[in-house]
């Protein structure tokens, strides 16, 4: 590889180079890697997973870790996909991990690949059919003005595991629902924890959050019924009041690694939707809106039920809007000794 001449004259012998394009959907990072990512072997997007997992995570861990990226980062890359009809797959990443699922990720998505010409839509220019390790989901983009508005996709159908389930804190019992939209969350009520659900509280809720997570995991053996590979609770999700005049719920994800969704969070949303169902209290005739910790919103509705294995389940269909924010060329130097990114 020949050497990168760098603004100021310097030349180096980049080992790696990476190339992407970021976006945000409500305030959360997605981080698109569109040059530099071999490109995942397997039948499914499941196993296109677990291939990237055993040979790309130094690419996930360079690009989500700092310096490059950050404890919150997120990020996708692009493959073949994997069922008839579909016109690509996605897989996620964090800096946790390769995840089966990312609302916000399919948004982002959707906004930067039909914006920036990656992929070929379906015929009206504007529908998506994206192969996920979760299932297929289906985005459909609202152009205006040459740029895209806002996307909604049916997300993979959703359901509720485990109702109020007992879980011993240090200082207190909480009762957590355990619900799929995507992926798995401990859902509860933010003021059963005693920590308001706003950015001066981010310490308590991470604390908290974790707490949660793993008092679940540890007690229960969490599997989707019919992808065996898909196991464990992702964060905890807490609920409370909204403080905008729009939303019906805020919602603050704290995921296993201690992340915060700066978003909404389309699985989270998914996920809080099955519950509220489940308790009778969906609205079919208007959306239901969820609020983030910073104040930003997504919505979404039911369009359809169905049965996954025995657990009765939705099909949300989930609706927000992404911001591109940069282009970057990331690379590693030979000699770095922090090639790989850190964790703190």
């Amino acid at each position: 590889m020949s050497g990168f001449s760098g603004p100021f004259g310097y030349s180096s012998t980049p080992v790696i180079v990476l190339k992407t394009i970021d976006a945000h959907v409500g305030g959360e990072p997605l981080r698109l890697i569109v040059e530099g990512f071999p490109a995942p072997r397997g039948k499914s997007l499941a196993d296109k997973r677990d291939w990237a997992n055993r040979h790309a995570d130094h690419l996930r861990r360079l690009s989500m870790l700092e310096p490059r990226g950050h404890r919150d980062m997120s990020g996708a890359v692009l493959t073949e996909p994997a069922s008839p009809g579909s016109h690509a797959g996605v897989l996620f990443m964090n800096s946790h991990g390769f995840g089966f699922m990312c609302g916000h990720a399919v948004i982002a998505v959707a906004t930067i690949a039909l914006e920036r010409g990656l992929i070929v839509p379906g015929g009206d220019g504007s529908s998506l059919a994206l192969d996920t390790p979760a299932g297929t989901v289906r985005a459909v983009a609202t152009w205006r003005e040459g740029k895209i508005a806002q996307v909604s996709f049916l997300n993979v159908a959703s359901f509720v595991m485990h109702g109020g389930l007992e879980v011993t804190l240090a200082s207190r019992r909480v009762r957590a629902d355990v619900a799929f939209g995507g992926a798995f969350y401990a859902i509860v009520d933010g003021e059963s924890v005693g920590v308001p659900l706003d950015a001066a509280h981010v310490p308590e809720l991470r604390r908290f959050g974790v707490d949660i997570t793993s008092a679940i995991d540890r007690a229960l053996t969490i599997a989707h019924p019919l992808e065996p590979r898909l196991t464990g609770i992702d964060g905890t999700i807490f609920t409370g009041p909204p403080q905008g005049n729009s939303a019906d719920l805020r919602n603050v994800t704290v995921f296993a690694n201690g992340a915060i969704d700066r978003s909404a969070s389309g699985t989270a949303t998914a996920a809080v939707m099955t519950v509220i169902d489940a308790m009778g209290l969906v609205d079919d005739q208007r959306p239901f809106v969820q609020e983030s910790i910073i104040g930003t919103t997504l919505s979404g509705r039911i369009a359809g039920r169905t049965m996954v294995g025995e657990f009765p389940a939705i099909v949300p269909e989930i609706q927000g809007s992404a911001w591109i924010t940069g282009e970057h060329t990331f690379i590693v130097d030979e000699d770095d000794p922090l090639q790989e990114g850190f964790y703190l």
